[in-house]
C-alpha cells in the first residue's frame, strides 16, 4: 500500500521537514524527541479492558460485501478472543500520521491507538526515535514461524524486534506491452528513444531511489551518497530531454489505464488490479532486481492494551487468515504458508491467487528482491533536496 499523495516530506514546515523540524527543536531548549527503553511501556490494561485501537490505511483490510460496515477477519477475531477491536481509517499519508501523533509521543503521552501500520521508511524513524515498543515474540508463535525469511531483518530493525509486516510489496515497473511492441527487462529499457514522454516515475523520495539505483547496479543494501547523486544526475538529464513526462502518485494508475503513458514504476499490488481491467498491462522486476517494502504493524509507545495488539498480530500470521486477507487486498503476502490455503480452495478465483507471482513471488522473483536501506535522518534534509529540486516538489 503506497501513501495517497506520496509526499516525500511534510508540508508548510519551512523546507525541513519532520525530521528536520525535530532536530531544529532539539538545539532550541526543547526537550529531545528520543525516548529512552525503559520510558516507551506503560501500564497494560489487557486482561481487564478488552479491547484494542487500531489504525490503519483506507481498504487495507477485508470487507463484506453485503455489509461494508463488517470485517470478516477482524470479527472472527473478536468472536475468537473476546477483544473487541476500534478499526479506524486514519492513515492517507505517512508524514501526515507522523504529524498526528508525534506532539503525544515526543512527550511521553500515549497516542490512544494500540497499533498503527506505517510504511517501512517510516517505521525506520519510529524505530530511531524510542517511539514504538519492543514486541514480545514469545507471545506470537505464529509471526516466529510464518513471517516471510526476506522480510525478517529489515535494516531499521534487525530481527523485527519493532515491527510485523502488515502486507508487502514490489516497486518495479508496469508497461503496456502490446502498445510498447517490446518487453522490458531493465531499468534502463525506460531510457530508450521510443519511450521520450510516455514514461513516469513515482514522485516520492523514499518509494523512488531505489529501483532507480539498482538499475545502475547498484546493491541498494549498502548505498552510499555518491550512488545517490549518481541517481539524481541521471534522473536530471532525463527530465531536461523531456524523456520523463511527470513524477506521480498513485495517479499513474490513469495515466497508464488511458494510454497516455506506455511505462511507469509501479507498486505490485495496483497493477494486479489494473491487469483485471487491461490484460495488455504487464509488471517486470527488472533484471537488476527491484525494491521489496512492507507496511508493517507497530505497537506506539505508551499504548494500554499491548498484550491484546501482539495477539491480534499474531492472529493475523495464522496461514488461513493470511489467506483471507492476501484474497482482499492482493498486495504481496507476508505469509508464504497462505499460499497452500489458496491453492486448496475449491474457488477458482481464489485458488488462482495462489499462482499470481505478484502476490507471491516465484523463486526467481524472490532472488531478485531486496530491502533497500533506509535513509537516515542525518541523510534525509540533504536528499530532499535535492530531489524535490528534480521532482519539482
Amino acid at each position: 500500500m503506497a501513501d495517497l499523495s506520496r509526499r516525500a516530506l511534510l508540508r508548510g514546515m519551512g523546507g525541513l521537514g519532520v525530521t528536520g523540524a525535530l532536530a531544529a527543536m532539539t538545539g532550541c531548549g526543547v526537550p529531545p524527541a528520543y525516548v529512552e527503553a525503559a520510558d516507551r511501556g506503560g501500564p497494560d490494561r489487557s486482561a481487564r479492558d478488552r479491547r484494542l485501537v487500531f489504525a490503519n490505511w483506507p481498504l487495507y483490510i477485508d470487507v463484506d460485501d453485503q455489509h461494508k460496515q463488517r470485517r470478516p477477519t477482524l470479527d472472527a477475531f473478536a468472536r475468537r478472543t473476546g477483544i473487541s477491536v476500534t478499526y479506524t481509517e486514519e492513515i492517507n499519508d505517512n508524514d501526515e500520521f507522523f504529524g498526528k501523533i508525534s506532539p503525544a509521543l515526543m512527550n511521553h503521552q500515549s497516542t490512544g491507538r494500540d497499533l498503527i501500520v506505517i510504511s517501512d521508511w517510516m517505521c525506520a524513524r519510529f524505530v530511531r526515535l524510542g517511539w514504538v515498543q519492543e514486541m514480545d515474540r514469545a507471545a506470537q508463535p505464529h509471526v516466529a514461524r510464518h513471517l516471510d525469511p526476506l522480510l525478517r531483518s529489515p535494516h531499521f530493525d534487525p530481527g523485527r524486534k519493532h515491527s510485523v509486516p502488515w502486507q508487502s510489496g514490489i516497486t518495479g515497473i508496469a508497461y503496456n506491452r502490446k502498445k510498447l511492441g517490446r518487453e522490458i527487462k531493465h531499468t534502463a529499457d525506460l531510457w530508450k528513444d521510443d519511450l521520450r514522454g510516455r514514461v513516469t516515475l513515482l514522485s516520492g523520495l523514499d518509494e523512488s531511489f531505489a529501483m532507480l539505483m539498482q538499475g545502475n547496479g547498484v546493491d541498494i543494501t549498502r548505498w552510499t551518497a555518491d550512488d545517490f547523486y549518481r541517481m539524481t544526475d541521471q534522473i536530471r538529464r532525463l527530465v531536461s530531454k523531456g524523456h520523463i513526462r511527470r513524477f506521480t502518485g498513485n495517479d499513474y494508475i490513469k495515466d497508464l489505464d488511458s494510454g497516455d503513458v506506455l511505462a511507469a514504476q509501479a507498486y505490485s499490488g495496483d497493477v494486479i488490479q489494473l491487469q483485471a481491467d487491461n490484460p495488455d498491462i504487464e509488471f517486470v522486476v527488472p533484471q537488476e532486481g527491484a525494491e521489496l517494502w512492507a507496511e508493517s504493524l507497530l505497537i506506539p509507545n505508551l499504548a494500554e492494551h499491548k498484550r491484546s495488539a501482539e495477539r491480534l498480530i499474531d492472529y493475523y500470521y495464522r496461514p488461513e487468515v493470511a489467506a483471507d486477507l492476501a484474497a482482499w487486498v492482493n498486495y504481496v503476502c507476508p505469509v508464504p504458508a497462505a499460499r497452500e490455503v489458496l491453492a486448496a480452495s475449491k474457488d477458482k478465483e481464489r485458488a488462482a491467487l495462489a499462482e499470481d507471482p505478484l502476490i507471491f513471488p516465484d523463486d526467481a522473483m524472490r532472488k531478485r528482491l531486496v530491502i533497500a536501506r533506509d535513509i537516515t535522518s542525518k541523510e534525509r534534509t540533504a536528499f530532499a533536496k535535492e530531489w524535490n529540486a528534480i521532482v519539482g516538489l
